[in-house]
C-alpha cells in the first residue's frame, strides 16, 4: 500500500521581516534551498528564513489554493492568524509546527493537540 505524499503550504519569516509564502511536497528540503539562498528569487536575499507556518493537505490543488489566499493577506492578518491556521498553536512569542514533520534548519518540533 502506498502512502500519498502531502502537500506542504508554508510561510516563512525573512530577515528583513517580510514573508514568503509558498508550497512544495518536501518540506525539508525547500526550507533548506531557502535559507542556504539556492533558490534565487525573493527571499535569496533576504536569508536567513525562519518557517512560521506549514499546512498540509493531500492534494496540491488545496495546497496551492491555501498558498494563493494567504498571499492575499495583509501582514497584520498573516500575523494574527498564525495561532488559528490548520495544525498550529501559539507557545509564548512563537507558533510551532505540530503536524509532527520534521525538517531542517531551525525549526523546532512541538506535538500537540490541535
Amino acid at each position: 500500500m502506498t502512502v500519498a505524499q502531502p502537500f506542504l503550504p508554508s510561510m516563512l519569516h525573512c530577515s528583513d521581516g517580510s514573508y514568503y509564502v509558498g508550497q512544495t511536497d518536501d518540506l525539508g528540503r525547500r526550507l533548506g534551498e531557502h535559507d542556504a539562498g539556492v533558490t534565487g528569487g525573493y527571499t535569496a536575499s533576504r536569508r536567513p528564513v525562519r518557517l512560521v507556518w506549514g499546512g498540509k493537505f493531500s492534494t496540491r490543488e488545496e495546497a496551492k489554493a491555501a498558498e494563493v489566499q494567504i498571499k492575499k493577506w495583509s501582514r497584520r492578518k498573516k500575523e494574527g492568524r498564525l495561532d488559528v491556521l490548520p495544525g498550529w498553536k501559539r507557545q509564548g512569542a512563537h507558533t510551532r509546527l505540530v503536524h509532527g514533520q520534521r525538517v531542517t534548519g531551525r525549526v523546532e518540533i512541538s506535538p500537540c493537540m490541535a
